[in-house]
């Protein structure tokens, strides 16, 4: 009986974040339908996901230097997460070519790059002084200091330091950014020059979800007029407070659109859903809006009721709304979101930014602009 030939590997490392796991997952099933076999590498057990879920993948949960010992001459290549940029140094001791995987824009590559080689001390100054907020940062322009993607989890220093780490380690052979030339021509031109290395855009890759779908949603917006439905959701790892929860809702329902709202479970600090919320919220969702606890986004998006999109402006939640052609506001929460949120808004024009506070006036005005106002409609057309 003849030997069949054993199929070349890649192994694929992400964080367990589904931002970045959905589009890492979606460029490992492209690879093995070109006849690769994939192995995922894992730090805890179904911190990614399953061979269930992903039929041919390997799930392994041994440290990545044991893996590839193992697996010796067949691994091809490892492509991993930025931010794992350690499996970079790992790879070039085994000498195995590697790539990096980027989900996010070009452009707050660009910031990265640029920041890590700043003076971080007077630039810190500069973010702290509340005159220079609305100036342009050097070299950075039209972004300002505001706009400055800080990961909103600490000070700015670690920041910083993890720019530099990402930039000053790099050995990867070629660069994979989750976007497409038509929206950061600039951006990624600047890049393949900085870089001295290959710079891919692909994408979108965000067709599935870890999350469990509730579709019940679907028939609901079916009901609805054209247009007509306002869709919020902020991704699978921004939280709010009750109050923050309170003024969103009595925004939407003051807008006299109806809404669909998704609400993670535990997405509300000090809650496990939406039990903190006084009962009034009940009855204003029941007479204008529907809540489920995770959406089928794509198939949300793609209806013709859905006239809006609120978001955290998450990338793959920002392209998914752009290849729909749905205008957004956003209330970006930490990251490169400020990034998106800026370009959605004063580059591609496809957007506004709710600034400050969440309020409810403010959540009414911002959803008659987008989705009742004449300005909306030039946002849908750019969209498209």
């Amino acid at each position: 009986m003849e030997k069949r030939e054993a199929k070349r590997s890649i192994v694929l490392v992400s964080p367990p974040a589904q931002g970045h796991v959905t589009p890492m997952m979606q460029l490992g099933k492209a690879l093995n339908l070109k006849g690769f076999s994939i192995t995922v590498a894992q730090r805890e057990r179904n911190q990614v996901g399953s061979s269930q879920h992903f039929p041919g993948f390997q799930f392994v949960t041994i440290p990545e230097s044991v893996l590839l010992q193992q697996q010796g001459s067949d691994i091809v290549c490892i492509i991993y997460d930025e931010l794992m940029y350690f499996c970079g140094a790992a790879a070039k001791e085994l000498n195995l070519p590697s790539i990096i995987f980027s989900t996010t824009t070009a452009t707050h590559k660009v910031f990265g790059t640029v920041l890590s080689k700043l003076n971080a001390k007077k630039f810190l100054i500069d973010m702290e002084d509340p005159h220079m907020q609305d100036k342009a940062v050097e070299h950075l322009n039209p972004f300002r200091y505001k706009d400055v993607p800080t990961s909103g989890m600490g000070p700015l220093e670690p920041y910083f330091e993890l720019c530099r780490e990402i930039i000053n380690k790099r050995t990867a052979s070629a660069d994979i950014i989750t976007m497409t030339s038509c929206l950061e021509k600039s951006s990624l031109s600047w890049l393949q020059q900085e870089l001295g290395i290959p710079v891919y855009p692909l994408g979108p890759l965000h067709i599935s979800c870890l999350l469990e779908e509730d579709k019940s949603c679907i028939e609901w917006l079916n009901k609805q007029k054209p247009r007509s439905v306002i869709y919020v959701s902020f991704g699978s790892l921004a939280q709010i407070g009750t109050k923050e929860a309170l003024e969103m809702v009595c925004g939407l329902s003051n807008s006299n659109r109806p809404f669909l709202l998704v609400i993670r479970p535990g997405s509300i600090l000090g809650s496990e859903w939406i039990e903190s919320l006084p009962e009034e919220v009940s009855k204003m969702v029941s007479k204008r809006g529907y809540i489920v606890k995770w959406a089928p986004q794509i198939e949300v998006l793609a209806l013709p009721a859905v006239g809006g999109f609120w978001s955290h402006c998450g990338w793959n939640s920002t392209l998914e709304g752009i290849v729909e052609g749905v205008p957004m506001f956003s209330t970006p929460y930490n990251g490169e979101q400020k990034l998106k949120a800026k370009y959605t808004e004063s580059v591609w024009r496809i957007g506004i930014k709710l600034e400050g506070e969440m309020e409810r006036e403010g959540v009414e005005r911002a959803v008659k602009r987008l989705i009742v106002d004449e300005e909306s409609a030039g946002m849908r057309e750019r969209a498209l």
